[in-house]
């Protein structure tokens, strides 16, 4: 089960645009805060932290018995493997070191 939404930076662009940035689609079809970085929210890029933020969503979600596991990654995985793609590289294995590494792996060979 997801327990998380990804930060779509289209979905973002009224934030964007309400902090003086503008949001710009380039190759690919990719929008892109300010027409340079294609997510919304980020710790570093001074030059566009105006019109970006770091501020987290935080939603509070029990992970109990049911859950298998949580993988915790960045867009570099998420651009290349869906979710359940993700769980099903991952799921029979027990070791998380192990399992980060397969993750790894899988997005490389998907040009991440």
């Amino acid at each position: 089960m997801k327990i998380t939404v990804d930060h779509d930076p289209q979905g973002e662009k009224d934030a964007v645009e309400s902090r003086g940035g503008f949001m710009l689609k380039r190759p690919g079809n990719i929008p892109r805060a300010d027409g340079q970085l294609d997510m919304t929210r980020a710790f570093g890029d001074r030059k566009l932290k105006e019109h970006i933020t770091s501020e987290p969503d935080i939603t509070v979600k029990k992970v109990d018995a049911e859950t298998d596991f949580i993988i915790l990654a960045s867009d570099g995985l998420w651009k290349v493997m869906s979710n359940q793609e993700a769980y099903d590289c991952i799921e029979e294995l027990d070791d998380a070191q192990e399992a980060a590494e397969e993750l790894i792996k899988e997005a490389l060979s998907r040009k991440s």
